[in-house]
């Protein structure tokens, strides 16, 4: 085994095909509503990485239900994790927490709950509401730490230090639920090594899943002004290629690589472009972890 594949994890858990069903509850983000800024992220889409995600106009069990229909042709039997996937998902009262999410691990075809945040948005009340939550169902929440490096995390407008990172992994841990970090590989300024020593970071401080993804320059972030401005440049397939097989051969066998690369919206992608044959580029990934030595 090169790595411990998402997909691997899954049957191995639940003995089944598992979808993610992408789920919008119509929370904000404090980079969004004034908090810490107005703007976002500046990688960040208008849809607060939840552009795949169902209409927050319809309910949890309507966006799980409508998602299961899309993809019906592709499971036959499985099960579903609901994902709360647009914007800050633990952003938001914790009674209404508590029914989002408590609605989406009731559903009967749901078998874990996924819960994408940010590491400044987790006080301790919500951490008891997962913990509780995770008893029922497995609850995993991912963290959106991006980078390790301060300059960086400055310039993407992330809004927090490393250190809150830290914190949040330690409470989490205590509360026994699945953590999934990630980071983008490509961003403006960092080496190889920089990314590498991100990747190193996370694995040490005991994340138990890691999701690796590719810088997209979308139309709709800010980011994109940069970029056309020749401030910098996006990564080649070759180099791509080279950093993820380089990421695969430092983390442990026992951590869980949920992502290897990641979509962007066509619509919306100004580049790579490259990265739109999402087929070849996981090929050519796959080819390049098979060469690295056991």
């Amino acid at each position: 085994m090169k790595y411990y594949s998402f997909n691997e994890y899954l049957k191995n858990t639940f003995g089944c095909k598992v979808y993610k069903i992408a789920v919008n509850a119509g929370f904000t983000c404090p980079n969004r509503d004034g908090t810490l800024g107005t703007r976002g992220c500046i990688f960040c889409s208008r849809g607060g990485s939840g552009d795949f995600a169902e209409s927050p106009e319809k309910s949890v069990f309507q966006q799980i239900e409508s998602g299961k229909r899309r993809v019906e042709k592709k499971i036959k039997d499985g099960k579903y994790i609901a994902y709360f996937q647009a914007y800050t998902n633990t952003y938001a009262p914790l009674e209404i927490l508590e029914e989002k999410f408590t609605e989406a691990i009731n559903h009967p075809d749901v078998v874990a709950v996924s819960v994408a945040t940010r590491p400044d948005c987790l006080g301790g009340e919500t951490i008891e509401l997962l913990k509780r939550l995770n008893g029922i169902k497995p609850v995993f929440v991912e963290l959106g730490l991006q980078t390790i490096h301060k300059k960086t995390a400055d310039y993407i407008r992330r809004g927090y230090p490393l250190s809150v990172y830290d914190d949040a992994v330690a409470s989490l841990k205590s509360a026994g639920l699945n953590i999934v970090t990630h980071l983008i590989i490509g961003l403006p300024g960092e080496t190889k090594e920089d990314m590498l020593k991100s990747v190193e970071y996370v694995c040490a401080a005991k994340t138990d899943g890691i999701k690796l993804q590719l810088l997209h320059i979308l139309k709709s972030a800010d980011l994109a002004d940069d970029y056309l401005a020749g401030k910098f440049e996006a990564l080649t397939l070759d180099e791509y290629v080279d950093i993820i097989a380089d990421c695969v051969g430092i983390i442990p066998k026992d951590i869980v690589i949920h992502r290897l690369t990641g979509d962007g919206a066509k619509k919306d992608l100004i580049a790579p472009l490259w990265s739109a044959d999402k087929k070849t580029v996981l090929n050519r990934i796959n080819k390049a972890i098979a060469a690295l030595p056991d």
